[in-house]
């Protein structure tokens, strides 16, 4: 036995449950611009550049207490204010948090302030290429040996 560790790199994608397709897509859409990357009878699977978000037909579990994923969007408070109108109540705590109609609790969390990067070309595909960090984000890389390349 090697002993040898595969190191985590990141998520590919998080599949939630819900209990429609096709009104979890409406839901969805009704807070967030996206692509569709693809779609099936029990499965859609939301483009988030080189990531995804999968939705999967078939909810069983109770709603989410302290469980939850955080979903970086280029516009946090455009989130909060979609969400405001829309009437869907966020939850207590000093975070954007939120449960979607199937229970799953989601964190809105602002791309320019956090150590999350997308590779540049990749801000590109999207259409993000005026997307920065701040400088606290910046200062937080640049410990790690991470900064972007328009900070070096």
């Amino acid at each position: 036995m090697s002993g040898k560790k595969a190191r985590a790199l990141g998520f590919n994608h998080v599949a939630l449950e819900v209990g429609d397709i096709e009104e979890a897509l409406a839901f969805y859409g009704e807070l967030f611009d996206f692509t569709l990357r693809g779609k099936g009878e029990s499965m859609a699977f939301i483009d988030l550049g080189d990531q995804f978000l999968a939705l999967s037909k078939g909810r069983r579990q109770a709603p989410d207490d302290d469980r939850h994923f955080g979903l970086v969007v280029d516009d946090k408070e455009a989130v909060r204010q979609r969400l405001e109108e829309l009437g869907i109540k966020t939850l207590e705590g000093p975070f954007l948090d939120f449960l979607d109609p199937w229970g799953n609790r989601i964190e809105i969390v602002g791309y320019t302030n956090i150590q999350f990067t997308k590779a540049p070309n990749v801000l590109h595909g999207m259409g993000l290429d005026g997307l920065k960090k701040s400088e606290k984000a910046i200062e937080e890389l640049t410990a790690k040996g991470m900064a972007p390349a328009e900070t070096v």
